[in-house]
């Protein structure tokens, strides 16, 4: 049993229970790692068990109970705990089919709780908690994104984050939110935050912020699964269909994003026979029909460009000129530096390489994007396609030293040594 694997696939859905069993963020995640170094002690003797999700579900339950008890603080939450007990006799439907069948000590059988994890983000989306803490805190237990990490993305320092964690699990807790299922009333206020966090668990699955591996399918299809289910709770879902329809569009493409070798393939030099061609169907229906109702907000506009990449039967028959055309609509919905890259980029690509570059360097000189890696990148593509070399290793170089995915940091050097080998 590979633990690191199963930590890196099922930890959001096993810290969602924990959060529900416990009502306390941090003694979950404590609880959690106790049970993970039970498991390295115990495994490799023992072997691993049939399920092994449900076994730590129930080891880090127990050793809460333990530490309560030790604390003198059972009796206050023994009614709590009572509450979930009467399950542990009874057989749980199905917690993790992957994983084999399930144990009959299977705490809360999903036909009674449909998904822990949509309740958690729910919990962290309240609007008693400021938007940077609700993604923050979501990203955290759901995705299990480090604090450094998320440092990097919201450029804070690390010890800024972990207070601003720390704060949005004390408020929580301090002001009783609830852990359950959204009511009606509960949904208009929370549902900006709620699609934005399942599209950012989307992104990190889409493009990791870090490590060996540039796709996480386990976080995408977690999306993909969220989004479906919100489109399901919504008694008008179009912003929700909206935003299925982008992320499925974009998972289309996920296997010719990275080679056989493990490097990172461009979307005009993927192998367009890889893409799934029922996701796209989908993804362009549902784009369809979100544009059909009027609704033209920052997923249904995105999931509008996606759908002009993924049914262009080739590189070349790309429609660049609507697709800068859409980012000029964007923009005027929300406006944000990274989506003027993507505009710049869209109007190079359009035909116009020079003036692409120019709305790079106004972007450049604005510093808001000092930190962004794909900016430098984004140029030196544009200086290489000019022919301007040494400029365009300059740029990669640039990129260089911010990229944090291994995947990237390979390409761009892959990159750069093709510009210096010209240049001899």
């Amino acid at each position: 049993m590979d633990l690191e694997k199963l930590h890196r696939e099922e930890s959001g859905r096993i810290l969602s229970t924990l959060i529900r069993l416990l009502g306390d963020f941090d003694l979950a995640e404590e609880m959690l790692q106790e049970a993970y170094a039970t498991a390295l002690q115990k495994w490799p003797v023992e072997g691993p068990p049939a399920n092994p999700v449900a076994w730590l579900v129930s080891t880090a339950k127990h050793k809460a109970i333990d530490r309560l008890r030790r604390q003198r603080r059972f009796e206050q939450k023994q009614a709590e705990i009572a509450r979930y007990s009467e399950f542990l006799a009874q057989p749980a439907a199905g917690f993790s089919p992957s994983l084999g069948n399930d144990p009959p000590d299977l705490p809360f059988p999903e036909r009674h709780l449909p998904d822990d994890r949509l309740r958690l983000i729910f919990t962290c989306c309240h609007p008693a908690l400021s938007e940077e803490a609700q993604v923050a805190l979501t990203l955290r237990t759901v995705c299990g994104i480090t604090t450094e990490e998320l440092a990097r993305a919201f450029l804070v320092p690390v010890a800024t984050m972990a207070q601003r964690l720390v704060r949005a699990k004390r408020k929580i807790r301090d002001a009783e939110i609830p852990y359950r299922e959204p009511s009606s009333e509960d949904l208009p206020p929370r549902l900006d935050a709620v699609l934005l966090v399942v599209y950012l668990i989307f992104n990190e699955g889409y493009l990791a912020s870090s490590g060996d591996a540039l796709v996480r399918r386990e976080l995408c299809a977690e999306a993909i699964r969220l989004g479906r289910i919100l489109c399901a709770l919504l008694p008008q879902p179009s912003e929700a269909e909206a935003l299925l329809a982008l992320m499925l569009l974009h998972d289309s493409r996920c296997e010719a994003r990275v080679s056989f070798e493990g490097q990172l393939v461009l979307l005009e030099e993927q192998d367009r026979s890889l893409w799934h061609v029922e996701q796209i169907r989908e993804g362009t229906e549902l784009t369809e029909r979100a544009l059909r109702r009027s609704v033209t907000g920052v997923y249904a506009l995105q999931a509008s460009i996606s759908a002009l990449h993924a049914n262009a039967k080739t590189a070349s028959e790309t429609d660049w000129r609507q697709i800068a055309a859409i980012y000029g609509i964007l923009l005027r919905v929300y406006s944000s530096p990274v989506i003027e890259v993507n505009r710049a980029v869209a109007v190079a690509m359009a035909g116009n390489l020079e003036q692409g570059l120019e709305l790079l360097n106004e972007l450049e000189q604005r510093e808001e994007l000092s930190e962004f890696h794909l900016l430098p990148a984004a140029k030196a593509d544009l200086l290489r396609r000019l022919g301007r070399m040494d400029q365009a290793g300059e740029m990669y170089r640039r990129a260089l030293s911010l990229a944090t995915n291994d995947v990237e940091i390979r390409f761009l050097r892959r990159r750069l040594a093709e510009m210096e080998g010209e240049q001899k």
